[in-house]
């Protein structure tokens, strides 16, 4: 990690680390040193790890911890900081200053003021903008925020104070950096008009509200069971269009493609409005973006085609785009296995329907690649996909070259 200080190459020239400025737990230079009750001092990672495993007393004294506040050492931490900066020519960073947690007593303050609907509006806004920061800085800060019920103040204002549409955006903003649990998700996905804001908000001239709103969209359909509910959702209208049109102007930015990769798995795992995907241009897009995506992303992509082309129109429009066979075939054995599975899924999708993707598959060199798939250690949804394609595709390549196993099944995509 960048500014981290590796106890190795500082034994290898000879530079010893004080006794005091290492931490007793872990014996690397303290980052941020903190005092527990008994008066020792710890790493904050370090005891916060120890006290998170179960263990109620202080490792080096043993004695029981009465309190499990920890008290930053500033003055410890100036002393190692100034210690770094002396060792500099051996290659030392100097530590920077932590990030205090957030104190659940401002938290709840920060709350009340930002959901207080007679106080004026600056600091409302002032009260979420601090949230956001500190929900920004760790996962420990989210948790103290999400335990004040900060999920449930966050949707009031979004949804309620859209009027206003700066504490709307900056609600949302903190928002989509928790989890929903299902009753939110309901919350939201069951109300029309709350669909319909978050679909418009797809289109705002703020790219961050833009893929905010991207996120909230598919927090809310992971997190609900209901398959009409679910549905109800993506028919809202130009919600395809707003996620497909993210994909694609937004691509400089990684978090729009990450965020707007899910979403749109999220809606096409409704079969019912899989075609309002394709009219929005999404098999255009994915194809063109494939390329950008890292792993993660590449396989919810790729999941996302397969199922397209299981309608008719999806079919024909990945057909029409001259690289989505090439790239498919390239796929195979090339990102994951998951990966290889969906690719494997919709060119057998793809081949079945039409002539002309069969003779691309052949050109691309796909023979190969299923020969290769179903000699490895791939999955085997996989390996019957590929013994389905090359079944499907036996009479452009010698009879021995092909599996003859009858034995075929079709797999079901399922969320990630």
């Amino acid at each position: 990690m960048p500014g981290t200080t590796i106890v190795e190459p500082l034994d290898l020239v000879g530079l010893q680390i004080p006794y005091h400025f290492r931490c007793p737990i872990s014996l690397e230079l303290m980052r941020d040193p903190v005092t527990v009750c008994t008066g020792q001092t710890y790493d904050r990672s370090s005891i916060e790890s120890w006290v998170s495993t179960g263990n109620t007393t202080c490792p080096v004294t043993r004695a029981p911890l009465s309190d499990f506040t920890f008290i930053p050492n500033h003055t410890l931490r100036r002393l190692i900081q100034d210690w770094c900066v002396e060792n500099q020519a051996f290659g030392i960073q100097r530590i920077p200053t932590p990030k205090q947690p957030a104190d659940p007593v401002m938290v709840r303050a920060l709350l009340t003021q930002a959901s207080a609907v007679s106080s004026p509006f600056q600091p409302r806004l002032s009260a979420l903008r601090r949230l956001k920061g500190l929900a920004r800085d760790s996962d420990k800060n989210r948790s103290v925020i999400s335990s004040h019920d900060a999920r449930e103040v966050l949707i009031d204002i979004v949804f309620s104070d859209t009027g206003s549409s700066e504490l709307s955006v900056e609600a949302l903003a903190v928002l989509v950096m928790f989890q929903l649990n299902e009753s939110e998700c309901e919350s939201i996905g069951s109300d029309p008009n709350r669909v319909v804001y978050l679909s418009r908000m797809l289109f705002h001239s703020s790219i961050e509200v833009r893929i905010n709103s991207a996120s909230l969209i598919e927090n809310v359909l992971s997190g609900t069971r209901s398959p009409d509910l679910r549905a109800q959702i993506s028919n809202a209208d130009e919600i395809f269009e707003g996620v497909v049109d993210i994909l694609r102007n937004l691509n400089s930015y990684p978090r729009a493609l990450r965020i707007g990769v899910r979403a749109l798995f999220a809606l096409c795992l409704v079969k019912q409005t899989r075609h309002k995907a394709v009219q929005a241009g999404a098999p255009a897009t994915l194809i063109d973006r494939l390329a950008d995506l890292d792993k993660c992303e590449a396989e919810r992509a790729l999941a996302t085609i397969e199922l397209l082309c299981r309608i008719p129109s999806g079919c024909s429009a990945f057909a029409a785009h001259a690289l989505t066979v090439p790239l498919l075939v390239k796929t195979i054995l090339k990102i994951s296995d998951r990966a290889t599975e969906y690719a494997a899924g919709a060119l057998m999708a793809l081949c079945s329907e039409s002539e002309g993707s069969q003779r691309e598959a052949v050109s691309a060199g796909v023979l190969t690649q299923l020969l290769l798939l179903v000699q490895s250690d791939c999955t085997e949804r996989a390996k019957r996909k590929a013994q389905m394609l090359l079944k499907l595709l036996r009479d452009s390549w010698p009879e021995d070259s092909i599996g003859n196993s009858d034995d075929f099944a079709c797999s079901e995509i399922v969320p990630f």
